[in-house]
């Protein structure tokens, strides 16, 4: 085990922890989530763990006793927003002046002692590896100390504990990875995460068939590398077609693959295995082969370019989405056209588009130059932004007249229907009679616009 564990405490307190002194019965907790799916997963199993250990879960910070703010530490724009998401919620103490504040979560672990210096109001911060703790760190935090608690584990997998989800009800994360081996230059996941490590498949088949059983309609599963799966023997394609297999499950998707590791069995499964759902997020972050070396993904354009013919050739309709990085270390013009260009040639469904932003500890941070100025990267980031909503609304334009199954979620937040997903991973909206959340309905797509379909 590796890392730091700390147990602070407040000037005046006891030497002794008095945690048995510490009322579970009736303390309420809300967890609330930055960041990706892994989080949203981690989430739920510190909701669950929690529970078990006798706090009772709420949904709204200002009903809560201990809030946690689960984080995200793969840009610096989800960092300041986590601090100033804690300072936001100093404002709860002025009804609830025990209130415990905490961090959990990548940031956590990336930061560690620095959060507590500029965020001292908090008062617990959790790596994602302590999470089976995370009951005793919190009656130490509500006990008057402050707890911390950032080891990395290198065999945690959290088998045996299930998480409690507060979303839907219609989609189950199942996490079948934690950590990474791949160390991009730019990237503080295998630092705050660990090195890469399998949960067995039969217990991710057990989470599967519980979800089913939970009424869940939609699995996912969830890894930093999702594809590079191993676990004695048993291959990532094997867990797919074990998990078609259960019973209740209609959809089956993951995220996030890496390139490099998307073997042919993998692309044999999608092909033919109906509860696969036509969608793959294909992070590729650049298409400059100078860039794509710079970081050390380990493929050329050239290479992603053939596994994306390989996927369409395969699934002729499958939807492809991407993660897509300006202004990387000594990224230039070409580079940044480049980029523009592989945009214009996969023309993917959509991608999430970001500034690179230093992180410390990574290989980019101490070997090399954030030399791209700011306004530089924002105006790439326009382009490249501008470029592919383009191609995004060519993809939803081309389902207007399309009948597509959609899986429910429920009620909008925004507008007086119903949402819901395409097994292409397009949102869609639809009139309040359409169906209950859960339902998988055949709809017709009357209209679109540039980021949802429209069946009303």
């Amino acid at each position: 085990m590796d890392g730091l564990v700390q147990i602070r405490r407040r000037p005046g307190a006891s030497e002794t922890t008095p945690t048995d002194k510490v009322n579970r019965g009736g303390a309420r907790v809300y967890v609330e989530t930055f960041g990706c799916q892994m989080n949203e997963a981690d989430s739920a199993l510190i909701v669950g763990q929690l529970q078990r250990s006798g706090y009772q879960p709420v949904p709204r910070p200002d009903d809560a006793d201990v809030i946690l703010i689960n984080t995200c530490a793969v840009r610096e724009k989800a960092e300041e927003r986590v601090y100033g998401r804690t300072s936001q919620l100093l404002a709860h103490r002025r009804h609830n002046p025990d209130l415990v504040i905490g961090v959990t979560g990548c940031m956590a672990e990336h930061l560690r002692d620095k959060l507590t210096t500029r965020a001292p109001h908090v008062q617990l911060v959790a790596g994602p590896d302590s999470y089976r703790r995370i009951g005793e760190l919190v009656d130490r935090a509500r006990a008057g100390e402050r707890a911390i608690d950032v080891s990395l584990d290198k065999t945690e997998t959290y088998t045996g504990l299930d998480g409690v989800s507060q979303d839907d009800g219609v989609s189950a994360f199942v996490t079948i990875q934690r950590g990474c081996d791949k160390f991009c230059t730019f990237c503080v996941v295998p630092y705050t995460r660990g090195r890469e490590r399998g949960v067995a498949p039969r217990e991710v088949l057990r989470q599967v068939r519980q979800s089913a059983a939970a009424g869940y309609r939609e699995v996912v599963l969830l890894g930093q590398t999702v594809n590079s799966y191993r676990y004695e023997g048993v291959s990532f394609a094997d867990l797919l077609r074990a998990t078609a297999e259960i019973d209740g499950i209609e959809r089956i998707r993951f995220t996030s693959p890496y390139p490099i590791d998307f073997s042919d069995a993998v692309i044999e499964a999608l092909a033919h295995e109906p509860k696969l759902c036509p969608y793959v997020h294909l992070p590729v972050q650049s298409g400059s082969d100078r860039m794509l070396t710079a970081m050390k993904r380990g493929y050329s354009r050239g290479e992603f370019m053939r596994l994306v013919t390989k996927l369409r050739h395969a699934v002729p309709d499958i939807a492809l989405s991407t993660d897509v990085m300006v202004g990387f270390c000594g990224e230039t013009e070409a580079d940044h056209a480049e980029t523009l260009s592989l945009l214009q040639e996969v023309q993917f469904d959509s991608a999430f588009m970001f500034a690179y932003s230093d992180r410390e500890i990574t290989y980019a941070s101490r070997k090399l130059v954030d030399d791209v100025p700011p306004e530089i990267k924002q105006r790439r980031l326009r382009e490249v932004i501008e470029r592919q909503e383009h191609y995004t609304r060519q993809s939803h334009d081309r389902r207007v007249g399309q009948i597509e199954t959609v899986l429910i979620n429920g009620p909008s937040k925004r507008n007086d229907c119903l949402v819901g997903r395409t097994g292409r991973f397009q949102n869609v909206l639809l009139p309040l009679d359409a169906g209950a959340s859960g339902d998988l309905v055949a709809r017709r797509i009357t209209r679109s616009s540039g980021h949802s379909l429209d069946t009303r």
